[in-house]
């Protein structure tokens, strides 16, 4: 019921309104670069960065792009602006992880931005030698579940969702480039069991937080109880987080020669990314920007999630055509046209800042800025007008212009409100 009346609402929406698309104008899409790149300084939020820009500024050398991986590596100057932030971190780390950090997972989210830099021949930095120290960090030397699943933490085993942005699509870009068919699936299968130990079938979200018993057999975590906690709440960025790495290493497989060897596993990706959209739209609320957790409206209301939902709709779309996904690509475009409002005078500051947000470093509080959330803007931007370029393909109604008919516009009018009256 809940589902068929939020498709009324989009029905009405798309029709009286689609000759009004919302956009961010180019001064203040720059504005929320500039503070992206300002203030991304932690492990995770210099991962989102270095992704963000391969997707935007050379969307070619993305793993969404069916030609990333071209025959002859291309020139390591033409991607100075990404490389330039991988080696300044491959030139400072302290140990085999690229940060120290506490976390085993945020760091290899910068991996992919060192792998390329060894890939194209780079100068100024041992590429090779920082991959394979982090690959090990994560294989070898942190701690995991009985069944397998490497923790997000040092301390214990501990589970988040967020761990499958940062760690996943490194193990599978890592396995491509270097013809390590073990390494993609274990990229897979680390999805896999996250998934396991995290999601809800019922709400079809996953929970934030989990911990799990550890591998007697394997390395001991560093201790303490400081992060030996649960949070079983369902997290709006940690559901986007997972959407957004399933679909890295959906691309990654897809894009490459073992597309055929791992057809079942993209299916079961392509599902599994299928279950978070359709549990988010179930969520959505009549504002078009989310919760800090998806079904909790005391928690407040955060506007970088609601940019990663969206991001994420619009690339599963163009990367895949995902079937039925209607009414969910008319959320994807409710919640993006909230966060444009005014010429996005109701969601951005003047200095370019996207509020309000999920603090960065305490998830059950809403704070004043995130670096990640700017980079999810930047995302569902990019994401959106390729979207668009492509034919805005899974729109339920194509989003075609019927604005203009004054007429019909009020025959939609009086039908909708007909309908929503006998509801």
């Amino acid at each position: 019921m809940k589902r068929h009346a939020l498709s009324l609402t989009l029905l009405l929406s798309s029709l009286v309104g689609a000759n009004n698309t919302e956009q961010l104008n180019s001064n203040t899409l720059n504005l929320v670069r500039a503070r992206m790149n300002q203030s991304s300084t932690a492990s995770w939020e210099i991962g989102t960065r270095i992704q963000t820009l391969l997707e935007v500024d050379f969307p070619s050398m993305s793993v969404f792009s069916s030609n990333y991986l071209t025959p002859t590596p291309p020139s390591a100057q033409t991607l100075d602006p990404v490389l330039d932030i991988a080696r300044r971190v491959v030139n400072t780390r302290s140990g085999k992880q690229l940060v120290q950090d506490g976390s085993a997972a945020d760091p290899a989210s910068i991996g992919v931005g060192v792998l390329l830099g060894n890939w194209t021949r780079a100068p100024g930095a041992n590429w090779d030698t920082a991959a394979e120290d982090q690959l090990d960090a994560l294989l070898n030397g942190t701690p995991r579940s009985t069944d397998g699943a490497i923790s997000h933490r040092t301390e214990a085993v501990q589970l988040w969702s967020d761990y499958v942005y940062m760690v996943p699509p490194f193990l599978a870009y890592y396995g491509v480039l270097t013809s390590n068919t073990s390494l993609i699936a274990e990229s897979y299968n680390q999805i896999k069991l996250y998934r396991k130990y995290l999601y809800d079938s019922n709400t079809h979200l996953w929970r934030h937080i989990t911990t799990a018993p550890i591998d007697p057999a394997g390395p001991r975590g560093t201790g303490g109880d400081a992060f030996n906690f649960n949070d079983t709440g369902y997290w709006s960025t940690g559901n986007g987080w997972a959407a957004a790495g399933m679909l890295r290493v959906l691309g990654t497989i897809k894009n490459s020669p073992y597309s055929k060897q791992f057809d079942d596993e993209q299916g079961d990706l392509k599902n599994w990314i299928g279950d978070v959209h359709n549990g988010m739209t179930d969520n959505l609320p009549s504002s078009g920007v989310f919760y800090n957790y998806a079904d909790d409206d005391t928690t407040g209301t955060d506007a970088a999630s609601t940019a990663l939902f969206a991001a994420t709709v619009y690339r599963a779309v163009t990367l895949y055509e995902p079937d039925h996904y209607g009414d969910i690509v008319d959320a994807a475009e409710r919640a993006r046209e909230a966060l444009y409002a005014n010429n996005g005078t109701t969601f951005f500051d003047e200095e370019g800042w996207l509020h309000p947000v999920v603090n960065p470093n305490s998830f059950h509080e809403i704070g004043a800025e995130s670096p990640e959330g700017q980079a999810f803007v930047l995302q569902m931007d990019n994401n959106w007008k390729e979207w668009v370029n492509q034919g805005s393909k899974s729109a339920a109604l194509g989003r075609v212009d019927l604005a203009a008919a004054s007429g019909f516009r009020m025959l939609v009018l009086a039908l909708v409100a007909s309908l929503l009256a006998v509801w």
